[in-house]
Order: structure tokens, then sequence, then C-alpha cells
């Protein structure tokens, strides 16, 4: 299995560092990051990439919420931890639907986990439509994998609004914390884009993003400006509204 990622100050690296996470917490506040796009970007092809570490476990959707959009059955994208494995569902208003959902259970709660999901619809495998990552290792085993047809549009990079940190038809929050997120418009990478395990360590570990191209609808949110949270560090100014955030949310427990 892929290396688990140790807290900040268990190994010393000289190279590139990640400043700042963003705490979710669920109970009693229900904070997301929002956007509405202005215009659809590629809906076929994108990359997502994060690190998360979650505080609590717990059956269903409570406290599991990373990213979706749509409100209502037939309509709707969602990325979350449901009972603690990782599910990927989406449902279109033609009838279309799939959910990929791994048999690898999201438990540990000192370890952060980069997560990288790799669409492109435009494949002729199936399997090759929705690829992901933990720790720089592809997951291949699934309790669940129906892939999306090929070609399909998925509501991900639409006009209609997207949230990070929660699944916004069941009002489920994300309980933990969140950094480098990262997305990608128009093209399907792999972790190396993202990062790269420890010469000496062999523990997988983040690298600079800086060479990245990100696309129309790419952004980047490193949560380093306290006063502006979903701010867009990638060139294209895609900034996200925080929801029910402060500036103490801003954390220095990083991977």
């Amino acid at each position: 299995s892929a290396p688990l990622i140790l807290g900040t100050n268990s190994i010393k690296d000289t190279t590139f560092e990640i400043a700042n996470s963003l705490k979710f917490n669920e109970v009693g506040s229900n904070n997301s990051l929002k956007k509405t796009f202005g215009s659809a970007g590629n809906q076929k092809t994108m990359t997502f990439s994060f690190w998360v570490k979650r505080c609590i476990v717990a059956e269903d959707f409570n406290g599991g919420g990373i990213f979706g959009c749509g409100t209502s059955d037939g309509d709707e994208w969602n990325w979350t931890f449901r009972s603690n494995v990782l599910d990927i569902r989406w449902e279109m208003t033609d009838g279309t639907q799939g959910d990929i959902r791994t048999n690898r259970k999201f438990r540990d709660l000192s370890a952060w986990y980069h997560i990288v999901l790799a669409l492109d619809t435009t494949q002729s495998t199936a399997s090759n439509r929705i690829r992901f990552y933990v720790n720089g290792v592809e997951e291949t085993s699934f309790g669940e994998a129906a892939y999306p047809n090929q070609n399909l549009n998925f509501k991900i990079n639409g006009t209609v609004e997207q949230e990070i940190g929660r699944f916004p038809r069941s009002d489920k929050s994300l309980v933990g914390y969140l950094a480098e997120f990262v997305f990608i418009d128009g093209q399907q990478l792999t972790p190396t884009s993202f990062g790269e395990f420890d010469e000496d360590s062999g523990i997988w570990k983040p690298k600079d993003l800086s060479d990245l191209t990100f696309g129309t609808n790419g952004y980047h949110l490193n949560f380093e400006d306290s006063s502006n949270l979903g701010n867009d560090v990638s060139g294209n100014n895609n900034d996200w509204t925080p929801n029910n955030f402060s500036s103490t949310d801003q954390n220095v427990d990083t991977c």
C-alpha cells in the first residue's frame, strides 16, 4: 500500500514546504468554499489534486464532504468520504449516473493523504475515464466501479455553483483539513505533477506547482492569505468565496 503522509514535524525537508491548511468543521458551522464560473470550461477532461487530513471517523456522509455541485437527485456531482471509503458519484438529468467507491478505508486521523482525481471521458477504455491516486499510487480496488459513458460532459467545471468541503445535497461538510487544493482545466494528469517520493524516506511529499498550466477555469488554493481564504494563486484569479470561515480557520498543520 502507499506510504502515509506523516505530520509536518515528522520529516525535515529543505526543499518545498506547504505553509498553511484550511480547517473545515461541520459542527455548528457548515463551512465551505463556493464558486460559480461565468462560463463552462472543459467538462470532459480535468484533474483535481489536494491534501486532506480527517478529524473524525464516521458512518455514511457525516464529516466527509470534499467537493460537490448540484442539489437534487438526477442533477449532481459529489465526492465524499462515505463510511470512511472514498466515493465519487454523479447523476445527470438525462438519467446517466455512476458511482466509484474504494475498498480502501481512510481512517488514520494522524495522517495527511494526497488525493489526485484525473478525469477524461474521451478515453476509449472505460477505466481510464476516472483515475485516482492516493499518495502517488493509483487505486485499483473498488467496491463499486460504474464508469461514465465516453464523452460525457460532467456538471463539474460548468456554470452551476460548486463547493469545496461540502456535499451540497446532503448538507454534509468535511471535518478535517485541506491543503494545496488544485484544479487543472483540460488535462488528465498523474500525481507526479503535484508530488514526488522522498529519495531518503520513500514517503510521498508535495512539490512546487509553479510550472503547472492550470487552464481557463483552473485554480490553486494555498490558504496562505487569512483575510482571503479562497484566494487563487494560479494566476487566473479564480477566487472562491469562503462561507462561515474566520481567519482562525487558517492552520499551520500541513503535510
